[in-house]
């Protein structure tokens, strides 16, 4: 996910919309996907496909309403590939019609890879869209969960989108659901990756509620302990062998909390609700996984969408993450790289008794604590100007410090914010930070649009 300005922050206006062109349409039925289910909010519909007019009538407004060099579309479902590369050739094309000179455009793509073709791929490419493919590891790990219509696994199918993407050069992460099986095997599922060939993952655990009023969750939902578990146990072979070579969205974004520049990823902000849902008619929704009709902001026909991100509702709802925040919560002495995860999990009841303690919260503070020490070096090197990335040669000749493994961690420190950046970025590579991020230079842009250009 993009940048966001918490509320209050900025005068400028920005947000971000993960636009669902195609609804919750999908070739494939993953068990633990939330999003087919939202084929019930529209009873008795046919046809799918967001519509030339809703289309133009989105981009434009998007565009119009980002007061931000960048502009980043997100594009989901579902699964978009089911409307074709001429649907998306016309984004581009309004795109372009609508995208006011000095602005710069980034289009994000996810999809479960299985219909990516030669046109698909050579499209992509030509066009610097970056991909999310959907895969959770080796084929007997991601065929348990996803599975076609007819229950077929669907791993050789990924892979040969995922080949395809490679042989012409598109941009690509792998996102990654955590859930019961394949967190029983991180540095297995690590390996395959990098092994792969693929340098940038994403971890997304599985959080799924069998209710709204109880904290049983499905048999697919990662445990949260061993949630921590598998982001320690990865993290400490990345630690040591691919900093700066095989970049992790969960590492990268707590390095630069640890560096005090906020963490550009919505479940570990202080508030939300800059991040919506556009649905295929163009209803909009507080979140993605907030599409539920008390959740309902109107839709792009009836009212601008910049009108429609900045109601009061929509204002509470963002500040509701950081107002309803437990007690014990406020007190972690690791809130600065948490700040309660996203507030969909948090259904759990504190040691004291009150409501809202997220139900990852062990998982998150055994990593958080496990990482602080050689954090703490790789912050310390990057405001020294030297490269983060030597961390990774310091633990194998014995210099580093090592990841914390015992009952009781030091707490890691409160990053205070960095000096200001020298006029000229550091000549060493930072080797910490993903090139999606914000570039710790400070000047609000990615880094591969900023120091980290080629």
């Amino acid at each position: 996910m993009d940048p966001v300005v918490p509320f209050g922050r900025s005068r400028w206006r920005a947000f971000h919309v993960m636009a669902k062109p195609t609804g919750p349409m999908c070739n494939l039925e993953c068990a633990y996907c939330f999003y087919l289910k939202k084929e019930a909010l529209y009873p008795g519909r046919h046809s799918w496909r967001m519509d030339d007019e809703t289309l133009e009538r989105f981009i434009r407004q998007y565009i119009e309403a980002q007061q931000v060099p960048e502009v980043s579309f997100a594009w989901q479902g579902g699964e978009p590939t089911l409307l074709g590369v001429d649907f998306f050739r016309r984004v581009v094309a309004l795109q372009k019609r609508y995208l006011p000179s000095g602005k710069r455009l980034i289009n994000a793509l996810q999809t479960n890879g299985t219909l990516l073709d030669d046109e698909w791929c050579e499209f992509l490419r030509e066009h610097d869209f970056l991909v999310g493919l959907s895969l959770d590891g080796p084929r007997e790990i991601h065929d348990r969960y996803r599975r076609d219509k007819q229950s077929r696994g669907t791993f050789d199918a990924v892979m040969a989108g995922l080949r395809r993407m490679q042989e012409h050069g598109v941009e690509f992460n792998i996102l990654c659901v955590v859930n019961r099986l394949n967190s029983q095997h991180p540095v297995e599922i690590y390996r395959f990756f990098r092994d792969e060939g693929v340098q940038f993952v994403q971890f997304i655990p599985i959080v799924e509620r069998l209710s709204a009023t109880g904290p049983e969750v499905s048999e697919a939902s990662v445990r949260p302990e061993d949630y921590g578990r598998f982001l320690c146990e990865i993290y400490d072979e990345w630690v040591r062998r691919d900093v700066g070579k095989v970049y992790v969205q969960l590492f990268e974004v707590a390095f630069a909390m640890w560096l005090g520049r906020g963490a550009a990823l919505c479940v570990f902000e202080p508030t939300c609700g800059k991040g919506m849902a556009l649905e295929h008619n163009g209803d909009l929704y507080s979140c993605d996984h907030y599409v539920f009709p008390e959740y309902f902001l109107g839709n792009i026909r009836e009212k601008p969408l910049a009108e429609l991100t900045e109601q009061p509702f929509q204002r509470k709802f963002g500040a509701e993450k950081r107002d309803a925040l437990p007690g014990c919560c406020r007190r972690c002495d690791v809130r600065f790289l948490c700040h309660g995860e996203c507030p969909k999990n948090r259904f759990l009841t504190t040691p004291e008794g009150e409501p809202g303690l997220n139900y990852l919260c062990a998982g998150l503070k055994r990593f958080f604590h496990h990482i602080g020490p050689t954090m703490e070096w790789m912050a310390r090197a990057f405001e020294e100007r030297r490269a983060p990335a030597g961390i990774t040669e310091a633990l194998q000749e014995g210099r580093g410090p090592r990841t914390h493994s015992g009952s009781a961690p030091p707490p890691p420190r409160r990053p205070t914010p960095p000096p200001p950046a020298p006029a000229r970025p550091p000549k060493v590579t930072p080797g910490a930070i993903g090139r999606n991020d914000p570039c710790p230079c400070g000047s609000g842009r990615k880094r591969k649009r900023c120091c980290g250009a080629k």
